[in-house]
């Protein structure tokens, strides 16, 4: 019997188990309630009185808008063996909601921790400056303790969801997803806190930093490069490798976040070196930091982290590239020895011509048919690669059989059409 679409994307996962997958339904609603508590309780409510509730809702409208593009763009890298909108939008949840309500108070108790330590040591808030709680706060919080609530999504869709996630190229993109769908909440409530502070919402500024390099700049490079490691660990065929990836992952993650937020104490030496007024550090070279129109915040940020970050943005870059590559490579070499109506020796050309920014088409079929047949191909080829380097028999494995029907059926479906 040929598994349907459910029974695929849930095949070989413990989920497939009516109780283990009941117990993470109720486990993931309960993190969802307390982590939305905590936002509500901790970002939100504190506000209301002063409009608050108003300021977050329109930033999280344009925050999400601007979200757009990057979201489009893992789409598009996502493009042959697209997975499931629904684990978009899980991944996006989890980053959105459980990631930010858990790290959020854990933040806030390590910031309080700095600031109780500045309290009792004067001298020590005198060299840092007015922002100094934040300035030394955020390398200690930020890296660690919302890359592992981040990391914490990925590396479930990891182990519960084994047979979509195939390699660099799909962690990457759960990783960007779990980072994109934190940004998005955290920009809101930066936003909502400069309204608090001032009684002016900081709207251009935050979104132009924030949505720096299209909105794959900060949070969505980090936790993408942890989904990369896991993406890794099955991609490889080097037994040491599949075991180091995820470390590795992590640790490169954790060093971007730790570069990124250890530019503040990077200026803070340049301050003390030129003697600048610790008590100006927002406005740096005559440049405005709190003040920046949308473009100019984007630009010049998008520039910091290109600099800054340029080494892990090598990284990604040339990783993806790589998966691309393996992944031409799998689809060719496992459709290879396939006929119809797995695929007809014309498709099959159009195979052996896809190329790193070209997509093949199936021009005889409507456009959802042909993209329903491209990604049946694609995964067929894909878990074949799988089962074979798992050391088991292709004609035996039931989702290498399902995916073959599966074209059987697609291919029915012109004919039925004809007729």
């Amino acid at each position: 019997m040929s598994l349907n679409a459910p029974a695929r994307v849930l095949y070989g996962s413990p989920l497939s188990r009516p109780k283990f997958g009941s117990f993470v339904i109720i486990l993931l609603g309960v993190l969802v309630f307390l982590s939305t508590s905590s936002i509500v309780n901790n970002i939100i409510a504190p506000t209301s009185a002063k409009g608050g509730i108003r300021i977050f809702l329109m930033a999280l409208a344009w925050s999400g808008f601007l979200y757009i593009i990057p979201i489009a763009i893992l789409w598009f890298l996502d493009r042959r063996e697209p997975e499931s909108k629904w684990l978009y939008a899980i991944a996006l949840l989890w980053g959105a909601l459980i990631a930010t309500g858990v790290a959020q108070p854990i933040n806030v108790l390590i910031i309080n921790a700095v600031k109780d330590y500045f309290t009792l040591h004067p001298d020590v808030q005198a060299l840092f400056g007015k922002d100094g709680t934040m300035i030394v706060a955020a390398p200690l919080a930020g890296p660690i303790v919302e890359e592992i609530t981040k990391g914490a999504g990925v590396l479930l869709l990891f182990l519960l969801l084994r047979s979509e996630f195939d390699s660099v190229r799909d962690g990457f993109i759960y990783g960007a997803l779990v980072g994109i769908g934190f940004n998005f909440l955290e920009t809101a409530a930066y936003i909502l806190q400069g309204f608090v502070s001032n009684g002016n919402a900081p709207w251009l500024p935050q979104l132009g930093s924030r949505h720096s390099v299209f909105g794959l700049g900060t949070h969505a490079l980090f936790t993408g490069l942890f989904g990369m490691g896991l993406g890794l660990a099955r991609q490889t065929v080097r037994p040491w490798l599949r075991y180091a990836a995820a470390q590795i992952g992590w640790l490169l993650g954790f060093s971007a976040h730790f570069v990124n937020n250890s530019v503040g104490l990077l200026l803070i030496l340049i301050i003390k070196i030129t003697g600048t007024n610790l008590n100006d550090t927002s406005n740096v070279g005559g440049l405005n930091l709190d003040d920046m129109p949308f473009l100019t915040s984007f630009a010049f940020n998008t520039v910091r982290n290109l600099i800054t970050l340029f080494p892990f943005f090598l990284i990604a870059i040339v990783m993806l590239w790589q998966s691309g590559e393996w992944e031409r490579q799998v689809i060719r070499a496992e459709l290879a020895d396939e006929t119809e109506p797995v695929i007809t020796s014309e498709e099959y050309e159009g195979v052996k011509r896809d190329r790193i920014f070209r997509t093949r088409r199936i021009p005889e079929y409507d456009r959802r048919t042909a993209a329903a047949i491209v990604k049946a191909q694609n995964e067929l080829a894909l878990r074949k690669w799988r089962v074979q380097h798992q050391g088991q028999d292709v004609a035996t494995d039931p989702l290498v059989a399902s995916w073959r029907d599966e074209l059987t059926r697609l291919r029915g479906m012109k004919a039925a059409i004809a007729t």
